[in-house]
């Protein structure tokens, strides 16, 4: 299985594990600052682990023409997505948002296939819906819900639509320190909300529950974050959404295992539907001839076939490293995923 893979289902893990445990946390805390709290919770710790990596602060490595892209991922995904659902569930009830949250992977697929020209086979394209459908077989209303305005369902899409170009701005960096853009968003994501819900006149809880919240934060947010900035550089967008949006199902089955609830068969139409999606995409195969144009970026990276530079010192090249690195332009074909090196068109 491509590493690429793994890290979008640990990811989806991570994040479907953190909302029944969330759930917990909640009480008294208004959404707002728990949502403050969560995404603070996963700079902040992701921030220590990379001191403790770097063994001190050290500039990010970040292009100054990526810039743009991290702080607009920050604005759509950390501060206004929340911020918008948080007051969409005010008038929507939680059937109806449930299945109004699936349009993040239809929406960030879109946006990857017509606004950066990912390419789409139809097998992915099937594979997605999917998955798709078992998000919304898992979230299909079993009772009579309350009525909702038209405000509310409009919030959550809106939401939606803001993580949806979170998710393809922030593949424009992803070629970047994962911890440092993933702890960067963390942050400032979590401290304007934050300040947001104080402003709202919010409380803060009591240390115990600080400490419980942010902790699910570092785990369902942070390290999750790191994992998907990782997928996103060798799946691409649409795909990394995609095996991303399992995680309701994975929610649900750890609901289930730790709580001891019985399953109905809502959640076996969206297993075996998901399952379905997950196989469909592990068994493509997208190989075709194409042209790498020249390249500079920098990365973790071992020298593949499309890294075959030369080092100033002396180097074997038989281990990972990271260092400012040029691609000559290059034609083959072998099988590929549209990640940082296969952004071409088709």
């Amino acid at each position: 299985m491509n590493r690429a893979v793994l890290y979008a289902l640990g990811a989806a893990a991570l994040f479907g594990a953190s909302t029944p445990f969330a759930k917990l946390l909640t009480g008294d805390m208004p959404p707002v600052l728990l949502a403050g709290l969560l995404y603070l919770g996963s700079g902040l710790g992701l921030s220590l682990a990379r001191v403790i990596r770097d063994r001190g602060l050290r500039p990010s490595g970040l292009p100054k023409g990526e810039w743009p892209w991290l702080l607009g991922a920050i604005f759509f995904g950390g501060m206004l997505g929340p911020v918008a659902l948080m007051f969409g569930l005010l008038s929507t009830s939680g059937s109806t948002a449930s299945l109004l949250l699936n349009l993040e992977a239809v929406l960030t697929a879109v946006i990857a296939w017509v606004v950066f020209k990912e390419n789409a086979d139809r097998r992915i394209v099937l594979g997605m819906l999917a998955i798709v459908a078992g998000g919304a077989a898992l979230s299909w209303p079993t009772a009579s819900a309350a009525q909702s305005s038209i405000t509310g369902p409009a919030l959550v899409g809106l939401a939606c639509l803001c993580w949806a170009i979170d998710n393809n701005l922030t593949r424009k960096v992803s070629a970047s320190d994962a911890l440092f853009i993933a702890a960067t968003k963390g942050v400032m994501a979590g401290a304007v909300n934050t300040l947001i819900a104080v402003g709202m006149g919010a409380a803060l809880p009591g240390f115990a529950t600080l400490t419980a919240t942010m902790a699910v934060g570092l785990l369902g947010y942070g390290i999750s974050l790191v994992l998907f900035v990782l997928a996103l550089r060798g799946l691409g967008t649409a795909r990394t959404g995609a095996y991303f949006s399992t995680a309701p199902f994975i929610g649900a089955a750890v609901a289930l295992l730790v709580f001891t609830e019985t399953p109905d068969m809502a959640f076996w139409i969206a297993a075996a539907l998901m399952g379905l999606g997950v196989w469909l995409h592990l068994t493509e195969h997208h190989a075709h001839e194409h042209l790498h144009e020249t390249l500079e970026h920098e990365h973790e990276h071992e020298h593949d076939e499309h890294h075959q530079h030369t080092h100033d010192t002396e180097w074997d090249g038989s281990a990972k490293h990271s260092h400012p690195h040029t691609h000559l332009a290059i034609r083959h074909s072998h099988p590929h995923y549209p990640d940082i090196h296969h952004r071409h068109a088709h």
